[in-house]
C-alpha cells in the first residue's frame, strides 16, 4: 500500500493523476496540493505522525515553484521522499536536469495512462524513470563525453600543459616561455595536439577541450 501526494494547480490534472495512481498501486492514502507551499505543509503535517508519503508527484510550474528551484527545495527540506517530476515540459534537457536536482523521475503530461502507470511502478520500485527516448539520448552523450575524453587522454603531459595554456589565449612564444621550451617545439606539441584530437584549428582543439569540462560539470562526473 502506497501513500502518495499529487500536487499541481490543475483539478483535471489531478484527477487525471489520480486515476493513474490507482490504476497502477493500492494506493492507501492519495493527498492533493495546488502550490508549494501547501505541498510543504502537507508533507511536514505527514511527517508528524500520519507517515511520510512514498512518492510525491510535483508539477513544475504551479505557484510559487519557479521551475527546478521548487523541486530542489523540496529535496532538501524532505531528502526522504522520492519526487517524481509530472510536467507539460518535454524538453529533454530540463527533464536530465530534473533528475541531476534529485528527482526521481520525470513523466510528461502527454504520457498515455498505461505508461504513467508503469513509470509510477518503476519509480515505487526504487528506480529513476524518464521516457525511453531521453534515456536513448542521455547514452548518446555519454558516449560522445567518453570518446572526448579518450582522445584527451592520448596526449602527453606536456601536451595537455600545452592545451590549457592555449586555452587561455597564450602565444607560442609565451608558452615556449613558462614551460622552457623552444618556439618550434611548441608548434610540433601544437601539431600533435591536432592529430591525435582530429581537430584543425587551435580554437577548435581549446573548445574540444573545454567541452569536456564543461560536460562533466554539468552532469557531476
Amino acid at each position: 500500500m502506497s501513500r502518495i501526494l499529487i500536487a499541481d494547480d490543475h483539478p483535471l490534472v489531478r484527477d487525471a493523476l489520480r486515476s493513474a495512481v490507482l490504476y497502477s498501486c493500492q494506493a492507501q492514502e492519495i493527498h492533493e496540493a495546488g502550490c508549494l507551499d501547501e505541498t510543504i505543509s502537507i508533507l511536514d503535517s505527514m511527517q508528524g505522525g500520519k507517515g511520510e508519503p512514498d512518492l510525491v508527484l510535483l508539477d513544475l510550474n504551479m505557484p510559487g515553484m519557479n521551475g527546478l528551484t521548487g523541486l530542489i527545495a523540496l529535496r532538501r527540506r524532505f531528502p526522504a521522499i522520492p519526487v517524481a517530476v509530472v510536467s507539460a515540459h518535454e524538453d529533454r534537457k530540463v527533464m536530465l536536469e530534473a533528475v541531476r536536482c534529485g528527482a526521481a523521475g520525470f513523466i510528461p503530461k502527454s504520457t498515455p495512462r498505461d505508461a504513467i502507470a508503469g513509470a509510477l511502478r518503476q519509480i515505487l520500485a526504487g528506480e529513476v524513470y524518464l521516457p525511453a527516448s531521453v534515456e536513448e539520448g542521455a547514452a548518446a552523450e555519454d558516449e560522445e563525453t567518453a570518446e572526448i575524453a579518450r582522445r584527451l587522454s592520448t596526449l602527453t603531459a606536456q601536451q595537455l600543459r600545452v592545451l590549457e595554456m592555449l586555452g587561455t589565449g597564450k602565444l607560442n612564444k609565451e608558452i615556449a616561455y613558462e614551460l622552457s621550451i623552444t618556439e618550434t617545439t611548441v608548434k610540433a606539441h601544437v601539431s600533435a595536439i591536432l592529430q591525435k584530437l582530429k581537430v584543425y584549428s587551435r580554437t577548435q582543439a581549446v573548445v574540444f577541450a573545454n567541452r569536456l569540462q564543461l560536460e562533466k560539470a554539468r552532469f557531476g562526473i
